[in-house]
Parts: C-alpha cells; sequence; structure tokens
C-alpha cells in the first residue's frame, strides 16, 4: 500500500483536512493542559477579552493548519513532508485546546474562518514552491511570529483566567520547538521584505478575528 499519491489525490486530501479543520470538532492527541483547572471567576469583561483573545488564536491555528497543507502539498521530499506533519499534528492539539475553551468561554469562532484557511494554504504552498529549505525557513520565521503573538496576549490576558493561561503557555513551547526543529532541519533565513510581508499578514489576521 506504498502507492504514490497522484496530484488528484493530493488536492482531495487539501480539501478533506479544510472541512476536517473548519466544521469538525477536532480531536486532540494530547490532552488539554486546562483539563483539570477549576474554571476561573471572569468579571462580564474580563470574560468578553479572554473570549476575543481565544477567538484569535483558534483563527491563527486555522491557519496553522492550512499552511502546513499547502506546505507538505509542495514538500519536495519525504523528509521534510514528515517534518512538517508532525508539526501540523501538534497544531491540531492547539487547536482543539482553543476550540474547547472558546466555547467554555461561551465564545464564537472567527466568521472569516474559511477565508483564513483557504489563503493560508496557497501561503503555505507558494513558501513550498521555492523549495525545502525556504519551506522549512517558512515555518521557521512562522513560528517566532507566532510565539511572540502568544507571549503579547499572555501579558494582555485577563490575570484571573488561568485556564487560557496554561494553554497559550503551552502552545508557545510546542510553537518554539517547531522553529528551532525546522532551522536545524535546513531552514534558510528569509529576507527581510518577506519576513515583513509576513507580520503585516499576521497582525490583519489578529486584529481582524479579535472582531470577527
Amino acid at each position: 500500500m506504498n502507492r504514490r499519491l497522484s496530484w488528484g489525490d493530493r488536492l482531495i486530501a487539501v480539501f478533506d483536512q479544510g472541512l476536517r479543520t473548519l466544521a469538525a470538532a477536532p480531536a486532540p492527541a494530547r490532552p488539554s493542559p486546562a483539563s483539570d483547572a477549576v474554571e476561573p471567576r471572569l468579571s462580564r469583561g474580563e470574560r468578553r477579552r479572554s473570549e476575543a483573545l481565544m477567538r484569535v488564536n483558534h483563527a491563527g491555528e486555522v491557519a496553522a493548519q492550512a499552511l502546513y497543507t499547502g506546505q507538505a502539498l509542495l514538500a519536495r521530499t519525504a523528509s521534510t513532508r514528515r517534518r512538517l506533519d508532525t508539526a501540523a499534528a501538534e497544531e491540531r492539539d492547539h487547536l482543539a485546546w482553543c476550540e474547547t475553551r472558546l466555547a467554555e468561554l461561551g465564545g464564537r469562532k472567527s466568521a472569516l474562518a474559511p477565508f483564513w484557511y483557504a489563503g493560508s494554504v496557497c501561503i503555505g504552498a507558494a513558501a513550498a514552491a521555492f523549495g525545502d529549505s525556504t519551506s522549512l525557513g517558512f515555518v521557521s520565521e512562522t513560528e517566532k511570529q507566532v510565539e511572540a503573538h502568544i507571549k503579547d496576549h499572555l501579558q494582555k490576558l485577563p490575570a484571573a483566567d488561568s485556564k487560557s493561561r496554561s494553554i497559550l503557555e503551552r502552545m508557545a513551547q510546542d510553537e518554539a520547538h517547531h522553529g528551532t526543529t525546522a532551522r536545524a532541519a535546513g531552514g534558510a533565513d528569509l529576507p527581510a521584505p518577506v519576513r515583513r510581508t509576513m507580520r503585516v499578514g499576521g497582525e490583519v489576521l489578529r486584529r481582524t478575528a479579535y472582531f470577527l
């Protein structure tokens, strides 16, 4: 059963992964860091802030699934594809944790989730089209920026919301590991204009998903 997948097979897999990400309740492979924590008492304002921040993080995890899917689609080697798939599996845990916490807070997911997914698949595929070294460098830079974004959210999160905090802290650890692994595997440094463009794109998602 080692048949090579055709392009049609791969595109169907991309579509299937999109449906699973957007429509199905994700099943994490690892328990949530917040699973044993007691639900904190939050004021209405604190709850609304936590909800908005976790909606942004959920939208970011939707985008992460799509980026890795797009990159794996055009990966040149099986080893790079395995690295991408391994990181994507951990990002699925993040997606599930954020979705569960968002529901606990009584929040809603970003209405633009299909847009985040479709756009990110294209961005991931574009990065992979330049070769595995560039693709891994893209992973490294993405995770560096995501780690910084999570740390910013940890400062903005209500002090009492220990459940959301524990999730974000574990996510930051995983993102740092993904970035380090990608660099060690040969990820190239991206040009400064590309890094700036990535930061602008990330900021658009964060500002938009906070409200939508």
